[in-house]
C-alpha cells in the first residue's frame, strides 16, 4: 500500500503539479494581458493633458511669433 501511495506522489509531483501550475499562470497571464479600467482612465488623463499642454504651446508660439519673431534663432 505504501508503494502505491509512493507512486501516485511522484506521479502526481512529476505530472500533475507542473500542468496545474502552468495552467495557473496561463490564466494569471490571460487576465493581466490587457489594461484595467483604473489604467484606461489614467492613459486618457494623460492623452487629455498632453492634448491641452499641445495647444499651449502653440499658442505660446504664436505670442512669441507675433511679438518676438526673431525668438527662433536665439535657441
Amino acid at each position: 500500500m505504501s508503494e502505491m501511495m509512493g507512486v501516485v506522489v511522484i506521479v502526481f509531483v512529476a505530472l500533475v503539479m507542473p500542468l496545474w501550475l502552468l495552467l495557473h499562470y496561463l490564466t494569471q497571464w490571460r487576465q493581466n494581458r490587457g489594461l484595467s479600467n483604473e489604467d484606461e482612465g489614467m492613459l486618457r488623463d494623460l492623452w487629455e493633458s498632453a492634448e491641452r499642454m499641445e495647444e499651449r504651446i502653440a499658442t505660446l508660439e504664436e505670442i512669441l511669433d507675433r511679438d518676438t519673431p526673431e525668438w527662433r534663432r536665439r535657441q
